[in-house]
């Protein structure tokens, strides 16, 4: 078998077998064939795309370039979450104790995050002492015993993917929904779930700017994760505006207790409820999303998310004593209000510019390097679809920093105000499933 056979091939719009998948992600692994090589095909995967058993032997293949984790000793129906990202993405905070409230076991490996705010790793460690440097013994003995631990991310899990993103950032090649949804699924299915609730995002927050493309790679990324043994399913929700108000790991997790609690964000408690009623019914615990939904809301009202989340916390060695005391989270040294500077409505918030805002405050890292300050971000005051009058506050701004007229030229920038009424857009715009 030669690389340059199966460039031509796939080139020529012909659908390569798992044997042919195998040799590419195999060989390119143990450096065996050159970049160059492998630009070309991905390329050539680009223009061509991929049948849908050419993406799940792909992602096979990826999968098994390096460690799998076993959570065969974790008993129940493991279920995991992935996010395609945007800003103020605070859900795994709510959803991973919520689910696991009624007795789901999350069992979550997480990274550290690159861009508007930091992963779910960083914002879990604005609560003082927490950890995810934990063994993996003590990962399942912990989601054993309270249905819930996080860890950090294995460095030899799924290798080929490492390698291959980096050399499709630098050859035009990151936006081919075959190769993204390969990317996302080998990471899920190499961590050892059971079963996949996908939150793909669309709008001018997220990765995937248009519906259509969204709901192609729900499509596609269900279909490799039902095909490789895994019950998988995804909701598409907007990111056309920040999720939420929060946006800044201490913020967010705040804000996490406050959904818990029964107090939050609307949109950020029905995202939650309609991701984990997926949750709970791929594992099993309610026959359909309407009793799951209605098993999370009595969690919710009746204190037990909110304590699992303290529970969690104390497990991981983080002061839980902030779960009822959030003041305790770390704070900014100061707070600037940015005022509306007309009457109106909202009629548009450009999420990423909202989020570049965010990130240079501090709270995300524009490289690997970045240091993040835990305590910076924004808290927004009025979404789509408010009123608003001149001098009304539409964000606070929590910096350490005394010069922020950088920060409030980017929000002023990304809020649209008509005069007309405006609707919000709708929060979830479709389900694929099975």
């Amino acid at each position: 078998m030669r690389m340059v056979d199966l460039i031509e091939k796939k080139r020529n719009g012909t659908a390569l077998n798992k044997e042919e998948m195998r040799f590419i992600i195999e060989g390119y692994t143990n450096n065996e064939i050159p970049d160059y090589q492998m630009s070309a095909w991905a390329m050539a995967v680009y223009f061509q795309g991929m049948k849908d058993e050419e993406s799940a032997a792909l992602t096979n293949a990826i999968v098994h370039s390096g460690e799998t984790i076993d959570l065969a000793d974790i008993q129940g129906t493991k279920v995991d979450k992935h996010s395609t990202g945007g800003v103020g993405d605070t859900t795994t905070l709510v959803l991973a104790p919520l689910v696991a409230s009624v007795g789901v076991p999350v069992a979550k490996m997480s990274g550290r995050g690159l861009g508007h705010t930091g992963g779910t790793i960083d914002k879990l460690e604005s609560i003082p002492g927490f950890s995810v440097e934990i063994t993996n013994d003590t990962f399942i003995e912990l989601v054993n015993r309270n249905k819930l631990a996080v860890i950090g991310q294995t460095a030899n899990l799924t290798p080929a993917d490492k390698k291959l993103y980096s050399l499709r950032d630098v050859t035009a090649t990151v936006n081919s929904i075959p190769l993204i949804a390969s990317s996302i699924m080998s990471k899920k299915l190499a961590s050892g779930a059971d079963a996949i609730v996908l939150d793909v995002k669309t709008g001018s927050g997220a990765f995937m700017k248009e519906l259509s493309e969204a709901k192609q790679l729900a499509e596609v990324m269900v279909k490799i994760g039902n095909d490789l043994g895994r019950k998988t399913s995804a909701v598409i929700s907007d990111m056309s505006q920040p999720l939420g108000y929060a946006i800044g790991n201490a913020l967010e997790v705040k804000e996490a207790i406050d959904t818990l609690k029964g107090k939050g964000p609307s949109d950020l408690t029905e995202l939650c409820l309609t991701l984990g009623s997926h949750m709970v019914v791929l594992a099993g615990k309610a026959k359909d999303h309407d009793e799951a939904k209605v098993l999370l809301t009595r969690a919710i009202e009746d204190g037990s998310a909110l304590e699992k989340l303290r529970v969690f916390a104390e497990s991981q060695n983080g002061d839980a004593s902030v779960i009822e005391d959030p003041d305790k989270l770390p704070k900014a040294a100061y707070t600037y209000e940015v005022q509306a500077d007309t009457d109106g409505f909202v009629s548009g918030i450009v999420a990423d510019k909202i989020g570049t805002a965010a990130m240079i405050l501090g709270a995300g890292r524009a490289t690997k390097s970045s240091e993040i300050d835990l305590a910076v971000g924004l808290v927004l005051h009025k979404k789509m679809g408010d009123r608003v009058r001149k001098g009304d506050t539409l964000v606070t701004v929590h910096s350490n920093q005394k010069e922020v007229d950088d920060c409030k030229a980017r929000i002023l920038e990304s809020y649209k105000i008509a005069e007309e009424e405006v609707s919000a857009p709708p929060l979830i715009y479709d389900v694929v499933e099975k």
